[in-house]
């Protein structure tokens, strides 16, 4: 059954659990790559360097390059009632938010393809 993670850590353990961190890391290389934003994370990544990478990227599109922010989300299919609920004042703690959304929306993915 499908567990909702509640964190980033949480969702990053609930892979690692079910043997599928590696297939969480190609699925968030291969959307950010179909953006044209390409994130290129390692595979032997540790999980907190891989967390804070998806983190910088995101950060940096949110200040730099706004359109293309909004282009990764519409590719990953990040919810958009959830994006407006996020509180934009400290762009930071907003990054670190919306990498959470990009990487439950990956991590769904990842998870109903190993199950079905």
């Amino acid at each position: 059954m499908y567990v909702t993670p509640s964190s980033i850590d949480s969702l990053i353990n609930q892979a690692e659990e079910e043997h599928l961190y590696f297939k969480l890391i190609e699925q968030t290389n291969k959307d950010f790559a179909l953006a044209n934003e390409a994130i290129d994370i390692p595979l032997d990544v540790f999980p907190f360097q891989f967390k804070d990478l998806v983190h910088e990227k995101v950060l940096k599109l949110i200040q730099f390059k706004f359109a293309e922010y909004l282009n990764l989300l519409y590719i990953i299919d990040v919810s958009e009632a959830e994006i407006k609920k996020l509180d934009g004042s400290d762009l930071v703690q907003l990054a670190e938010q919306v990498t959470f959304l990009i990487l439950k929306r990956e991590w769904q993915k990842v998870w109903f393809r190993n199950k079905y």
